[in-house]
């Protein structure tokens, strides 16, 4: 642990609350009604699970006009919201709890975190930097629908955390997603178990692991209600959050890679990657050599032509791999760039044309991020990958007294 983090002399304060979960007894199943978070589910995969359910949590999470009333999509967000814990296909809990919250992926890796509201404040240390227009798009949603409609992801520096919330009896939830990884939720009411997680995630602060968007934007909301009278406490004042302990064990961390598209004719990426990487030739662009490179940890450039292994030069220790080549997509001129945690997804846009080309980053390290947000220092956007992320629609928390 870092000892900047240990002696900062300020802690975090997470809180039970009355989530709302789906009726169990509903007409679809959970299994129909999950959603990935909103920033990694693309335009035909919304499609697919708008059409699961009209209970589909991402009917909220990412809105749709409604064409029948007119309503923009922010207002139509919150009108389903409305209408779905009225007609009781949200249940609210019955007494203020915290939430357990195990993923188990199909190889049998297993995260146990616990989902609270997290209180905003200088206990909460974000590792990354942050892109103008999600900010701007949560914010409207928020404002709309005055509720946490999905967890944001933080690190609790607190060693032995996981010990004080590790659930015994059926889960309160149980769904295995697309992809087959297992999501199993708990409701905890206990006193004793209560206390004892708020004094254990009170003995260090948090290191934001995903959902910096949300967070901030939890933030400018509570500013915005402060300034127009609410000057108190209130639900507001908290996000809510899933707090795992940072321990390898708990934590699989990827690459977020470049998908380079609009290269203006004749650009020299390898020219320009070549300032801080040496270019060695891995072979062609195809399943096996990028699988070879993006598993052995390695960063790449893909292009139609082939692939390159990308080895640092040794200039700069201090930087990460993303912002080197961020620095030089820049430079060469690249006209936009998009984000992917898959690389096969990244091999497939190559083959189709869909992309001039790509860069595979490394993967930083669970101590890398402690050390950042110790030192005050945010990495550049899209840096790294949490995985299995939390699935949208096990639990809401509606900014309403809970």
């Amino acid at each position: 642990m870092p000892a900047a983090l240990c002696q900062s002399g300020v802690v975090a304060t997470l809180e039970p609350f009355r989530g709302f979960r789906y009726d169990p007894d509903g007409r679809d199943g959970l299994d129909r009604v999950i959603a990935p978070p909103y920033d990694v589910v693309g335009p035909e995969a919304r499609a697919l699970l708008a059409a699961r359910s009209p209970f589909n949590a991402v009917h909220v999470e990412l809105p749709e006009p409604d064409v029948a009333t007119g309503a923009d999509r922010y207002v139509a967000a919150a009108a389903k919201l409305r209408d779905w814990t009225a007609s009781g296909a949200l249940v609210r809990e019955g007494a203020p709890a915290l939430y357990p919250y195990r993923t188990t992926t199909p190889d049998g890796r297993s995260s146990l975190g616990v989902i609270g509201a997290l209180h905003i404040g200088p206990d909460v240390l974000p590792h990354e930097q942050t892109l103008p227009k999600p900010r701007s798009d949560r914010l409207d949603l928020q404002r709309a629908t005055s509720a946490n409609l999905s967890p944001i992801w933080a690190l609790s520096l607190t060693l032995g955390l996981t010990d004080r919330f590790t659930p015994d009896g059926p889960p309160a939830a149980d769904v295995t997603d697309d992809d087959g990884v297992r999501h199993q939720l708990w409701v905890v009411t206990d006193p004793a178990v209560l206390a004892a997680v708020r004094a254990g995630v009170a003995r260090s602060p948090l290191v934001i692991a995903d959902g910096h968007h949300r967070y901030e934007t939890a933030a400018n909301y509570r500013r915005e209600r402060r300034a127009a009278g609410d000057d108190r406490p209130g639900p507001y004042d908290a996000v809510m959050a899933l707090v795992v302990e940072l321990a390898e064990e708990q934590l699989s961390v990827g690459a977020i890679h470049r998908v380079v598209h609009g290269l203006p004719e004749g650009t020299d990426l390898r020219g320009a990657l070549a300032e801080h990487f040496d270019l060695v030739p891995a072979g062609p662009l195809d399943e096996a050599t990028v699988g070879s490179l993006a598993r052995s940890g390695n960063g790449a450039l893909l292009t139609p032509e082939g692939a390159w292994r990308l080895d640092r030069k040794g200039t700069e220790p201090a930087e990460l791999d993303a912002a080197l080549v961020d620095r030089s997509l820049e430079g060469a001129g690249a006209a936009e760039c998009s984000y992917e945690g898959s690389w096969p997804a990244v091999v497939t846009a190559l083959e189709r044309g869909d992309a001039d080309a790509a860069v595979l980053l490394r993967p930083v390290t669970v101590s890398q991020i402690a050390e950042w947000a110790a030192a005050g220092r945010r990495m550049p956007p899209k840096t790294t990958y949490f995985t299995p992320k939390p699935r949208s629609g096990l639990l809401y928390r509606l900014l309403d007294g809970s």
